[in-house]
């Protein structure tokens, strides 16, 4: 059932964002290549690009990030908040999918069509309901 937690929308949000901030947004904007090491990917010698990357990929998790967080403190745009999650999850449930056929990726993130998959489960039981915009 759509929103059957949409009371705690707000409290979701929140949450959401501290730990995706700690654990995706701040270190793959950061310190992508590291963060890529943490994961299990193999870096090659030549990784400018693979830090242009990930510092753009961090800059819009980060965007994403900040949706949430002005979400889940005012309430305001939560709905939409709550559109760009889910678009988020399921594109990125596609992108592991992806990675998982052609083999491409190491395991942690094949794991991740788990997390996204969770998340979007997530995302929808706690959707608002319309008038809580």
């Amino acid at each position: 059932m759509i929103g059957i937690y949409h009371a705690h929308a707000q409290t979701f949000l929140l949450i959401l964002t501290i730990v995706t901030t700690l654990v995706f947004a701040g270190p793959i904007f950061l310190i992508p290549l590291t963060w890529a090491r943490w994961f299990q990917w193999r870096i090659p010698e030549h990784t400018d690009l693979a830090v242009y990357f990930g510092r753009c990929l961090g800059a819009f998790i980060l965007i994403v990030e900040g949706l949430m967080l002005r979400a889940a403190l005012t309430g305001e745009g939560i709905v939409f908040t709550f559109q760009v999650l889910a678009a988020v999850a399921i594109f990125m449930v596609i992108v592991h999918i992806w990675g998982a056929i052609k083999r491409i990726q190491p395991w942690t993130e094949t794991a991740e069509i788990g997390m996204y998959s969770g998340l979007l489960a997530l995302a929808l039981l706690f959707y608002p309901i319309a008038q809580s915009q």
